[in-house]
């Protein structure tokens, strides 16, 4: 079976295909997902990607194998497969290496109602269980059977966010060759939306650019496009559509931070003082503006199975990440990038009828002017350094700034280092799979912000 260790990740299977991942592979993970979690019938979907349905029919003969009955939800993002399993309360499937290059290819795994498998959670079981040798059934094989759950999925989102009063607005969608081409035409039926579609023509070799808008480089065809189309935002999906970049009306970037803190205040608004939850490296001003209006900030570790576990403890009604990563109470704790991309076309759409700021009745902000008591700080984003030795690094840090008057040190992911009343803190996190320190820094203003980061860059690259 090659090396398994290699494609079984924390959250996911992911590798090189054929290499690395292939039928075989496939075809024992799903025997050995049916044994681990005992389920009688499981949901599968797969993205636009060459390998993806072979592999998912792959998958599909091994669930199969032990008993389990299949349903094909075919070509489908991941969070309408959370749906599929959540909707179905049935384990579920989803086949996608989401915004990897094109020669990857993954396995993305839930139990029913889109609760999460990972390496604490039956992952590691189902590895050693390919590796060692599936035992087999004795029982009748399973049957397997289509069922379209693109028009449920987009019909359930659109009860989560009321859109049924909101003004026309022309918007941008970047779909980068990946499933947000296929599903923003069903959800966005019906609604007054003038969309300006880009990329999205379902291609697993992405001729336009990386599915990846996380990286400034992959949205600057959006930014243009929304400049020249005079539109009233840009959306940007990674490659299996569960995250949403936005781009306000003069194509600058917005930051996933305020984006969480306008969900949050929405949400709120609907729940009153509940539980919000944020990872660490989200910007401060999320929590100042979570506990503004009247809700409970929770802070986490970075990382989708920690957002979910404490979503859960808490009973959060929503969570955000820096990496646009949005987590719905009301969507089984997933994240689903489309919600949030509805909350946002809502909170612009929706502010026509309000009077103040000096506007006249009818008069709408843009979202750039919405945004604006949400995106408090200057932020560097993160930056990643190549380091041979990640702990001598961080451990530098960590020596260079103990012991300065006012300066705080916590541990909770990484190294995060604060001084409260000079404003700024920064994180400085090692990355899982490779060599690489991971740098967010953020102040009061961009030379304060840029001093902390400039600083600890050197200290970490010094060789």
């Amino acid at each position: 079976m090659g090396d398994l260790a290699k494609i079984f990740k924390a959250y996911d299977i992911r590798g090189v295909v054929p290499d690395e991942l292939d039928a075989a592979v496939a075809e024992a993970a799903g025997a050995a997902f049916v044994r681990v979690t005992g389920a009688d019938a499981i949901v599968t979907a797969h993205d636009m990607r060459e390998s993806s349905g072979p592999l998912a029919a792959a998958f599909a003969r091994g669930a199969t194998s032990q008993g389990a009955d299949v349903i094909e939800a075919g070509l489908g993002s991941t969070d309408m497969l959370y749906y599929a399993s959540g909707d179905l309360d049935v384990p579920g499937a989803m086949f996608t290496a989401s915004h990897n290059p094109a020669k990857y290819n993954g396995i993305k795994l839930c139990r029913a109602g889109a609760k999460p498998v990972g390496r604490d959670t039956g992952l590691t079981e189902i590895r050693e269980m390919v590796d060692k040798g599936v035992p087999a059934y004795d029982g009748e094989p399973g049957t397997v059977s289509q069922r379209d759950v693109l028009h449920g999925y987009a019909d359930h989102l659109k009860t989560l966010v009321d859109l049924s009063s909101i003004r026309p607005l022309k918007v941008v969608v970047d779909a980068g060759n990946g499933m947000g081409g296929h599903t923003v035409p069903v959800v966005f039926e019906g609604l007054p939306i003038d969309l300006v579609p880009l990329y999205f023509e379902l291609d697993g070799t992405f001729p336009n650019h990386e599915a990846n808008p996380i990286e400034p480089e992959n949205l600057r065809d959006l930014q243009a496009k929304v400049r020249e189309t005079g539109a009233d935002i840009g959306l940007a999906f990674d490659g299996d559509a569960d995250r949403c970049f936005v781009v306000d009306e003069r194509g600058e970037i917005v930051a996933p931070s305020a984006i969480t803190a306008l969900v949050a205040v929405r949400e709120l608004a609907k729940h009153p003082g509940a539980p919000i939850v944020h990872n660490l490296i989200t910007s401060k001003a999320v929590p100042e503006i979570v506990t503004e209006h009247g809700g409970s900030p929770v802070r986490t570790r970075v990382g989708h199975s920690f957002i979910k576990q404490t979503m859960a403890e808490s009973g959060a009604v929503f969570g955000g990440e820096h990496s646009a990563h949005f987590y719905f109470r009301d969507f089984w704790f997933a994240d689903s990038g489309m919600l949030a991309a509805l909350h946002v076309l809502a909170a612009l759409g929706e502010q026509a009828e309000e009077v103040g700021r000096g506007r006249l009745v009818g008069e709408a902000l843009p979202l750039s002017a919405l945004l604006g008591e949400y995106t408090r700080y200057a932020a560097s984003g993160e930056i990643n350094s190549e380091v041979a030795d990640q702990d001598a690094a961080a451990g530098r840090v960590r020596e260079a700034f103990a012991g300065r008057p006012g300066v705080t040190i916590d541990e909770l992911d990484g190294l995060t280092v604060g001084d409260e009343a000079a404003g700024w803190w920064f994180n400085l996190r090692p990355s899982n799979t490779e060599p690489l320190l991971r740098l967010n820094a953020e102040a009061g203003d961009e030379a304060t912000m840029a001093a902390i980061r400039d600083e600890v860059l050197a200290i970490v690259r010094e060789k």
